[in-house]
């Protein structure tokens, strides 16, 4: 391909940054120093241990983000469900279920 015509280019600019330092971060956990600059002298198997470490990473990140998301609405409406309840009147019934009286 010829110069000026990358293709890889971030989405969010902000990310560069984030992602070098992921990059940095991982290397040096793997126990490969100055990872940055040139890579052409380190091995493939250590460049795709460092990209699938930081690929990893990622993935545990955004699957924590979606938990936190889905606990955060469904707290939010076992919320609204009891407000609608109590509103009602009498004990707050989340799961809308017929309790016979005592007898």
């Amino acid at each position: 391909m010829a110069a000026g015509q990358k293709r890889n280019t971030a989405l969010v600019p902000g990310a560069i940054r984030a992602l070098e330092q992921l990059k940095q971060e991982v290397a040096s956990e793997l126990g490969i120093p100055n990872y940055q600059g040139y890579l052409g002298d380190v091995p493939a198997r250590l460049n795709g241990a460092v990209g699938g470490n930081m690929v990893r990473r990622m993935i545990a990140a955004a699957e924590q983000a979606l938990i936190q998301q889905t606990a955060a609405a469904v707290q939010a409406g076992f919320q609204q469900g009891l407000q609608g309840q109590s509103s009602a009147g009498g004990t707050p019934n989340p799961f809308n279920v017929q309790v016979p009286p005592a007898q």
